[in-house]
């Protein structure tokens, strides 16, 4: 802090200079001691918090702006730590309405997506973008090893690139890391993990289905969080490693209510934190962001300040961010809520850096425009048209039927192999839908190859048309299209190409429902209400086709991740990621 805006500070504090904003007669949530405190002032001078106090009126001068939260309660800003800025689909100018709207003042997100398509300068283009916004906005390096090194696509961000970005302020710690790398001693993994502990960054971790000696592990090399618990046993688990557990409550899981019952198995709450993991347009519509995810904690009988710390200064000392934010104290950002009681999470006022940013459900200020690099808009690259020959899957016997491996889909996100019988007509695997198995095929958008495997899916329900999305959990974010008919999937990658990204339903040769991504084809330039009318519309267009699944959206981008259990499909081919070896599709040949 300049040495002038300390200046300013102190002489408000002693009543030598008056405040611009004051708040008074509140019953103030002190996150350091668990306490309300009742009848406090707190004096706003520029940015910061001047003071914080039971009376406050000699911080009061003629031109000073005073509100009166009399009944009301009074608490820290909240802080996302775990969020991902594509989930929502949106550019963050568009996210961050309803995310200010919901008492969110700090954001921590992960930028693995992003440096995917766009590699280091689209690291950087993205924290451009994220400047000078009413809210803060902190990220993590991408932690882009692969998941399976000999199977998948190197990072493309370089060692030193990576060095760059760990020496940024807002640079708070490395990326989330698989847990099976580090105990398979991969080399590039354990190189990138020293240069977060060289740096003294925080290091996130993913440890989904980590257990027993693998967890120690996982935490022995230095994982500082894991915000993969699903259970309340698993997060106990973490917690007695040191770990810090963040609990996921957004549109990729929510596991809070799973976890809840944490709260008579443990007494020090200080290492819980309620996170997002991201949230899709949808769900920032109807839900919000943090206000909805503390309002839930309470529900499900967290005691309010505790669930209030697991969101403000829980967080904020995770990050080593707890001397700008967490809490309400003289020196740190004015980052405050004023709701209507402990117990009833409702922003009746938002102040973000010294700014009311919202008011009783109006947004107040707002965010600062950004147009994305020329670069961003040109993510996909593809050879040519595709036409349904594309999407042959050849085969040297001329028997009617031919018995292959299937990615099953057993939930929204996990899958499973199966081996089913699959006609054979022209030479071709054909696709059955009466089985509920369609084709599946992944096509490389970033060399501009247009390189591609095709196989097969079960769960998704189509009975005619295809389903197409440049957005996928596959390192580089390839093209993904499932389809029960091969012309509608070469309709709907060429419409994705047309697009520079997008998410496409086809059928009969007809567009019936696309939302387009044209920022790396991962993101909209539309409202966050667009979209969501968007997504829904592309929804009930799959259900039309027969999908049965609720979030087909999300069951698309991950069929490709690797790093989820246990058999994917990739551009290389069918990946069981359990035994970490790429299968055939036909068994025995063919």
């Amino acid at each position: 802090m300049h040495k002038e805006r300390i200046k300013a500070l102190v002489n408000v504090a002693l009543g030598r200079d008056t405040a611009d904003l004051v708040i008074k007669n509140a019953n103030l949530v002190n996150t350091y001691s668990g306490e309300l405190l009742e009848g406090y002032s707190i004096a706003i001078k520029g940015e910061k918090i001047a003071f914080v106090g039971k009376n406050g009126n000699h911080t009061i001068g003629s031109e000073t702006k005073v509100i009166d939260a009399e009944g009301k309660v009074v608490i820290p800003g909240f802080i996302d730590a775990h969020t991902h800025l594509d989930i929502p689909i949106v550019h963050p100018n568009e996210y961050l309405r309803y995310s200010i709207l919901s008492g969110t003042t700090t954001v921590v997100t992960e930028t693995l997506e992003i440096a995917n398509v766009l590699g280091y300068e689209g690291v950087l283009n993205l924290l451009d973008a994220l400047k000078e916004q009413p809210i803060k906005f902190f990220a993590t390096v991408p932690s882009l090893v692969p998941t399976l090194p000999a199977l998948e696509e190197g990072t493309p961000i370089s060692p030193e690139e990576v060095d760059s970005l760990l020496k940024l302020d807002r640079i708070v710690g490395l990326g989330e890391t698989p847990w099976l790398p580090i105990i398979d001693e991969n080399e590039e993994v354990l190189a990138i993990l020293s240069r977060g502990h060289e740096a003294k960054k925080r290091l996130e971790g993913h440890g989904a289905g980590a257990k027993g000696n693998k967890l120690v592990a996982f935490a022995a090399a230095g994982i500082s969080s894991c915000h993969e618990s699903i259970t309340m046993e698993e997060a106990v688990d973490r917690l007695r490693l040191g770990m810090y557990v963040m609990v996921r409550e957004g549109s990729v899981r929510r596991d809070l209510e799973a976890i809840s019952s944490i709260r008579g198995k443990i007494s020090d709450f200080r290492r819980l934190i309620l996170v997002s993991d991201g949230l899709n347009p949808e769900d920032l519509l109807n839900y919000g962001h943090m206000s909805y995810i503390v309002q839930k904690a309470i529900d499900l009988g967290f005691e309010p300040i505790k669930a209030i710390q697991m969101a403000t200064i829980n967080p904020a000392e995770y990050f080593s961010l707890d001397g700008i934010c967490g809490g309400i104290a003289p020196g740190r950002d004015a980052d405050i809520l004023i709701i209507p009681d402990l117990r009833t999470i409702r922003c009746q006022l938002v102040i973000a850096k010294g700014q009311i940013a919202a008011q009783n459900g109006e947004l107040l200020l707002e965010p600062r425009k950004d147009r994305p690099p020329a670069v961003a808009l040109k993510s996909v690259r593809l050879p040519k048209r595709f036409t349904a020959a594309d999407f042959n899957v050849p085969v040297r016997n001329t028997k009617v039927e031919v018995e292959v491996r299937v990615v099953n889909l057993v939930s929204e996100v996990i899958t499973r192999e199966l081996i089913a019988k699959l006609p054979v007509a022209n030479g071709s695997i054909q696709a059955d839908p009466k089985q509920d198995i369609v084709k599946v095929a992944v096509i490389d958008r970033h060399h501009g190859t247009g390189r591609s495997f095709t196989g097969f899916v079960k769960g998704f329900g189509m009975k005619s048309g295809a389903f197409a999305s440049s957005y996928s959990w596959e390192a580089r974010s390839p093209i993904v299209v499932i389809g029960a008919n091969e012309d509608d999937m070469a309709c709907a990658v060429n419409r994705i190409a047309e697009l520079s990204g997008g998410i496409i339903v086809c059928a009969g040769g007809k567009i019936l429902a696309e939302l387009p991504l044209p920022i790396g084809g991962l993101l909209a330039t539309c409202s966050v209400e667009e979209a969501a009318e968007r997504l829904y519309q592309i929804r009930q267009s799959l259900k039309n086709l027969g999908c049965s699944l609720s979030n087909p959206y999300l069951s698309i981008q991950t069929l490709s991740g690797t790093f989820l259990p246990y058999f994917r499909i990739t551009q290389e081919g069918l990946v069981n990621s359990k035994e970490k070896r790429i299968v055939a599709l036909i068994t025995g040949g063919g």
